[in-house]
């Protein structure tokens, strides 16, 4: 039998999140995208609320959910404001994620509690100025001297790297030469504050405008021999899979901004008039939102069926990159017909539209571009 109700306890889940996003973060985070500042007191209320510890072990501070709770938060997050939801996204699967499925005890002690408890924010780094999608042209270099690597380089674009609760950044690094030519690839935990590590300026965006983004800058960075993460060599691998899980949360954001752009519509073609009717009567706006609706709810689907195999531990790379894909997508459909349907007031930044305009973008860009997630599918059909 197929059933794609929720479940008691993610329903629950979501209706709170649901209750926070609508209450609390809809009427201050316009203020906090025009000034493009940082919401702290929001995103202490989510780690009081247990969402950066949701997909992660109790032991370590965790709410022991699965990864399919924290995609229905970012979901409700995204329905009001992404860079809120790409905070928790960041923060969970590419901040703390990689030091939960590949770190030591002794990392995982150390690092996961406040991570979990959204007293402290990771990053990832993977992306150079240079690679963009091709991270194996990775650039920095680690190399290990007395016991210490030594990590000199820099990396792009790096969300939550320079907030004044960055606890860390794990970072890529050429750590040697394997016996075929190829770059060995490691990944290194190196704490913030760390000597000749600079966070740059934070970048102009033309989304995400209440998210943290750092360009990073690494000048013979010391840190010890045991903050190798996972083994040595298998940095690149590591992240691949991260990656492929951060796809599937990526898609959830997605659907949010999309379901957000048709729960905006509905709301606006009530009331707005023209020629003497709601415009909701007019059958070019039904149609325009009908077809909102249905992009929408097929992106769902495809998220749903990427977190089913990926709890099951099945194989998941094709479904994480179709769901990727699709919503992504419909984000950009959605977010540039709403910002048509509300004309003039749809290019305002006073009405969220013009923000989920000005959001969607990215979505077909980053943790995977959408031609990367075509390249995905077509090798997941054997064509090579």
């Amino acid at each position: 039998m197929i059933d794609f109700r929720l479940d008691d306890e993610y329903d629950a889940l979501r209706k709170t999140v649901q209750d926070f996003a609508q209450n609390e973060v809809a009427p201050v985070i316009g203020g906090f995208y025009e000034r493009e500042e940082f919401p702290y007191a929001l995103v202490a209320k989510m780690g009081e609320m247990g969402l950066f510890g949701l997909p992660f072990a109790e032991e370590f501070g965790g709410m022991g959910g699965d990864y399919f709770a924290l995609c229905l938060a970012l979901e409700e997050l995204a329905r009001v404001d992404s860079s809120v939801a790409i905070t928790l996204e960041a923060g969970v699967s590419l901040g703390a994620m990689p030091i939960y499925r590949f770190g030591t005890e002794e990392q995982k002690r150390r690092w996961l509690p406040a991570l979990c408890s959204g007293e402290a924010l990771g990053a990832f780094g993977l992306t150079e100025p240079g690679g963009g999608s091709d991270a194996g042209a990775t650039r920095t270099t680690a190399k290990l001297v007395d016991g210490e690597w030594v990590i000199n380089g820099s990396k792009s674009f790096i969300t939550n790297s320079g907030t004044d609760i960055t606890r860390l950044v794990t970072v890529t690094a050429v750590t040697g030469q394997k016996p075929d030519g190829r770059k060995e690839i490691s990944a290194i935990i190196l704490p913030s504050g760390t000597d000749g590590f600079a966070v740059a300026p934070k970048y102009s965006k033309v989304g995400w405008n209440a998210s943290d983004t750092h360009e990073l800058s690494f000048s013979d960075c010391r840190v010890p021999e045991e903050n190798l993460l996972g083994e040595r060599g298998r940095g690149y691998a590591q992240f691949l899979s991260i990656l492929d899980e951060g796809r599937v949360a990526i898609a959830a954001l997605s659907v949010g901004l999309a379901q957000g752009c048709v729960d905006e519509c509905l709301r606006y073609v009530g009331e707005r008039e023209a020629f003497g009717h709601k415009i909701g009567a007019y059958q070019a706006i039904q149609f325009k939102i009908a077809d909102m609706e249905m992009r929408t709810h097929t992106a769902r689907l495809a998220y749903y069926a990427a977190a089913s195999k990926m709890l099951r531990g099945e194989p998941f790379k094709k479904e994480a990159a179709i769901a990727k894909l699709t919503a992504s997508n419909a984000a950009m459909d959605n977010s540039r017909e709403a910002t048509q349907i509300f004309g003039g007031y749809g290019f305002m930044n006073e009405f969220p539209v013009g923000r989920f305009y000005r959001d969607a973008k990215i979505l077909e860009i980053g943790e995977g571009t959408s031609e990367v997630q075509r390249m995905l599918i077509a090798r997941e059909l054997g064509l090579r």
